[in-house]
């Protein structure tokens, strides 16, 4: 077993508490440090998850401890970039929620800082690294539904105004459906359907105008209630993607519909020569993989192939051993970055009506292992 390397977490708001809860299942990491501009809550962690002797920080302190060896990012949106140079500028190795920045110019400059100090960094999702999404990935390397044509994806809901309690964001730039849910879309066709050659995207502002209406837990209006949002990002975006493979199909996120008859379960969809794939939920873990084929009654469902029960921290667990071992790890910033540009690849080609082709090549990372024990993924 290689030796635990040691995490620092900027950032204990809400996604602290699924990463704290599953960083204990994977032996290779070891949390050492909290910080977050709010104190309180870092105390409150370290309470919740009996974390006695981890140091509570300020993260400048954070960046200048050299008992800190990663940095694990889980800021909003706007802060990636400017926590992620803090990292690079410190010579240590990072790993950021999504998305890797709020539009190509910042994410280039977070990527590119990375790799001139030899780093290794990375980024979620991490959900493509789950029992679904992998078990997908190798039904259709295996040819179960011959060579794969097209394909489309979908995410579609209402907004956040009604159960968010700090709104406003996810509808300013940097924000929008596209923002907020294509990277788990994006990262998990990119691991089943390889290289990106180019997009071109459709956008609008279909609802100028939000009502926050989120009310507490106790049923009392929340901090922003009753107050407006002026819409100022698409909030409903459909993109084209062309695949290096050949394959050609269509994505679909947005802010602006109601009770949209789309399977939620299963929301992305892989036509082939030889049959059509149902794949799970890119926002989870081990979900369910179905195929039909022209012979088939009925869909059949595809037995997981890989280690199941894995959640948020998989990723960083995974960067950690390739940090102790060498070999490159699976949820990366070449790959963030590639969807960064795709995301902003939509929104540009709206604007400017053509396609846009990113620029950075993208190898799709190694299958997650298939016979090593729950939370160790090195022999």
């Amino acid at each position: 077993m290689p030796d635990k390397v040691r995490i620092g977490i900027v950032g204990c708001g809400a996604i602290s508490h699924q990463y704290l809860t599953n960083i204990p299942k994977f032996p290779i990491l070891q949390v050492v440090a909290l910080a977050d501009l709010i104190r309180e809550r870092c105390e409150s962690r370290k309470r919740e998850f009996g974390l006695d002797g981890v140091r509570i920080c300020t993260t400048r302190q954070m960046m200048k401890d050299d008992n800190v060896e990663v940095i694990l990012n889980l800021t909003w949106p706007k802060a990636h970039v400017p926590v992620g140079m803090q990292a690079v500028r410190a010579g240590k190795h990072h790993f950021s929620e999504k998305p890797l920045g709020i539009n190509l110019r910042e994410g280039k400059r977070l990527y590119e800082g990375a790799r001139a100090k030899g780093l290794t960094m990375g980024c979620a999702p991490d959900t493509f690294l789950g029992a679904g999404i992998q078990t997908a990935r190798k039904a259709i390397d295996d040819g179960l539904i011959g060579r794969p044509v097209a394909f489309t994806a979908f995410m579609m809901g209402r907004g956040v105004e009604t159960w968010h309690p700090n709104p406003p964001f996810y509808y300013e730039p940097g924000g929008g459906p596209m923002l907020d849910m294509g990277p788990y879309y994006l990262t998990a066709l990119l691991n089943l359907l390889g290289p990106i050659k180019r997009v071109s995207g459709y956008t609008s502002i279909a609802i100028p105008s939000r009502l926050i209406t989120h009310k507490n837990k106790d049923g009392t209006p929340g901090p922003l209630f009753g107050q407006t949002i002026t819409v100022t990002t698409p909030d409903h975006v459909c993109g084209l993607i062309e695949f290096a493979s050949g394959v050609v199909g269509a994505i679909i996120t947005t802010f602006a519909t109601r009770f949209a008859t789309y399977d939620g379960k299963q929301p992305i969809t892989v036509y082939g020569s030889d049959g059509t794939l149902k794949v799970p939920d890119p926002n989870g873990f081990d979900g369910p993989v179905h195929i039909r084929k022209e012979a088939d009654a009925d869909w059949v469902e595809v037995p997981h192939a890989f280690v199941p029960g894995y959640g948020r921290a998989v990723g960083l667990a995974d960067m950690c051993y390739a940090i102790r071992t060498g070999r490159n790890h699976r949820a990366n910033i070449d790959q963030a970055f590639v969807v960064l540009q795709a995301m902003q690849g939509f929104l540009d080609s709206s604007v400017k009506g053509k396609a846009i082709m990113p620029k950075t090549p993208y190898q799709r990372p190694a299958a997650m292992p298939a016979h090593l024990p729950f939370g160790t993924l090195d022999a």
